[in-house]
């Protein structure tokens, strides 16, 4: 199984997490990572993911996540057609930036595209050949 977490996920370690929602979407990410790391989950990287954490301008975070790259088995680039599904999923309402990176999750062949953006939650129905879920539901679903 394929998963592609984005920039938000990666981050959430780094949140409050004096608040519940997101301490348990913090362990539910670093269950995700262990899995990775395990073998029995395979990463999904983009440019756009490289293009965010880049920007980051916060030095330790930076550093944290850069080296996910390395694990993951798929590095989607840009192409037309990935161009393409990302206006589409625009036209959902979603964020240019949160289009491209779904458009890159799918171009992976991702399974889950994983982000703890509720903006992009709100879209899971609308979009078709991925699912959009938390961290935790992905847990859930892999821990039955």
């Amino acid at each position: 199984m394929r998963v592609y977490l984005d920039n938000c996920s990666f981050n959430r370690p780094f949140d409050d997490q004096s608040q519940p929602r997101i301490r348990l979407e913090t362990e539910a990410k670093l269950c995700i990572q262990d899995s990775v790391q395990a073998g029995t989950l395979e990463l999904a990287w983009s440019y756009v993911l490289d293009f965010e954490n880049t920007a980051n301008p916060f030095d330790d975070r930076r550093i944290a996540i850069d080296p996910w790259k390395g694990q993951a088995t798929v590095d989607a680039g840009e192409t037309d057609e990935l161009l393409q599904t990302a206006k589409e999923l625009a036209s959902l309402g979603l964020k240019s930036k949160d289009a491209l990176h779904i458009a890159c999750a799918m171009a992976s062949s991702a399974d889950y595209f994983v982000t703890t953006d509720d903006r992009i939650l709100n879209h899971n129905a609308e979009v078709h050949g991925i699912e959009i879920v938390d961290p935790t539901v992905l847990v859930r679903r892999l821990n039955p």
